[in-house]
């Protein structure tokens, strides 16, 4: 069923989950508000976007090497230095710097993209639905589509988790949130790679990675 604007801003007052995620919810559910709700309990988004507003300001810096041909230093935030010190956190924290190594995202959500940024994409991938002579009814169902693609590319949280590609990074993070009791925020990251900007052989790091993590 079609999934009405002001249903979804309805959930989103009772939850004060995303948007995208309680769009998602009431899609799962049929519209029924009640169980859109306990989907959103169970999944731990409705309790971490209540804490999403709190100002973190601790946490850690994650350095990661891959053969000495990847590096990553990634930053991710906690409210207190308690829960910096916690090993859940910590690992969490890991797998956010190997995530970068393997996936190679260019930010870390896709509000930092600028809306150029974005439209030059959507202007992409329209041309390139027209070339491929799809009927225009559909076109715009499919550069959606292909946006959703693009933004999973090169936005972590949008990104498959690399230790379970069935799991976004967001919905991961949203589960830290809500079992650590505190609001997380992956700030930012840098990523390097030796010969990067130069001519070289493909080799498959993600593969690499996902070996070293053993998967």
């Amino acid at each position: 069923m079609a999934i009405s604007a002001s249903l979804v801003k309805e959930l989103r007052e009772k939850t004060a989950a995303g948007m995208l995620d309680c769009k998602k919810a009431l899609e799962k559910t049929d519209g029924d508000i009640e169980k859109a709700i306990d989907y959103l309990r169970e999944k731990g988004l409705a309790s971490a976007s209540k804490k999403s507003g709190r100002v973190a300001s601790e946490g850690l810096v994650e350095a990661y090497i891959h053969g000495g041909r990847i590096g990553v230093l990634i930053e991710v935030n906690s409210e207190t230095d308690f829960v910096a010190k916690n090993d859940e956190f910590k690992e969490f924290v890991k797998d956010m710097a190997m995530q970068v190594a393997a996936a190679n995202p260019k930010v870390v959500s896709r509000e930092e993209l600028s809306e150029e940024e974005i439209a030059h994409e959507r202007e992409i991938q329209m041309n390139k639905v027209v070339n491929e002579g799809k009927p225009a009814h559909v076109a715009e169902k499919i550069v959606e589509g292909r946006m959703e693609k693009f933004f999973e590319q090169i936005c972590l949280l949008d990104q498959g988790f690399i230790k379970d590609p069935s799991i976004k990074v967001k919905d991961l993070l949203a589960s830290k949130i809500s079992k650590i009791g505190e609001n997380i925020v992956i700030r930012r990251f840098v990523r390097y790679e030796v010969g990067e900007g130069l001519e070289k052989k493909e080799e498959n790091f993600a593969e690499e990675v996902a070996k070293q993590m053993n998967m």
